[in-house]
């Protein structure tokens, strides 16, 4: 169980932002092109330099090492990075229940990562965010290139996975819909600021 807390994180135009995420709390910011929905997560992630501070638990990102708070706070890209040619290869682990959940079978490890599709990319992307066993999760739409059959399953291992690991989450999503879907809890980047939507 972890609780995310963000103190006065700014970043160019966004910020200062304070929010809480709860334990196995899914949490949706939304809002228009270019108002920072993805800045913020990648400072939440220490991806780009920023102001103030994110906590999980006790655990402070500008007292840990980089790579560590990055495992332990995992980020989803809404553009997947891939520097191997095969698709095994980005694994430390192979989930062959979850890859075969997400609509893959156990070929797909030997598969030339430039033969998948934008929406395989953003699917197995997911299945190696969750092999880290991330106590925290950043998503940045992580269904846009998806199909509604795939959009329904990636939610529910999204969801599940919240509830079983007690993980806080921040989705970004476009989708007023899968909002209504995934929270309780909605914000709208305006201005820089989060506003209650």
């Amino acid at each position: 169980m972890a609780k995310l807390k963000l103190e006065n994180l700014q970043i160019e135009h966004v910020g200062p932002v304070n929010l809480t995420v709860n334990s196995g709390e899914i949490v949706c910011i939304s809002g228009g092109s270019g108002a920072g929905k993805s800045l913020l997560l990648r400072a939440v992630a220490d991806v780009l330099p920023h102001e103030g501070d994110a906590w999980l638990d006790q655990m402070q990102a500008s007292q840990t090492n980089p790579p560590t708070w990055r495992k332990t706070v995992g980020l989803l890209s809404a553009e997947s990075q891939w520097w191997f040619d095969t698709v095994g290869e980005h694994f430390t682990c192979k989930n062959n229940e979850l890859l075969n959940k997400l609509g893959f079978n156990s070929d797909t490890w030997g598969w030339l990562v430039s033969r998948c599709s934008t929406g395989e990319k953003q699917r197995l992307a997911l299945l190696r965010l969750l092999c880290n066993q991330p106590r925290a999760l950043l998503l940045d739409e992580p269904t846009g290139s998806l199909d509604a059959r795939n959009t329904s399953v990636v939610e529910s291992i999204i969801r599940e996975y919240a509830k079983e690991k007690q993980v806080p989450v921040i989705w970004v999503s476009h989708s007023e819909e899968q909002i209504r879907r995934i929270c309780k809890t909605h914000y709208e980047v305006e201005n820089g600021q989060l506003v209650n939507a």
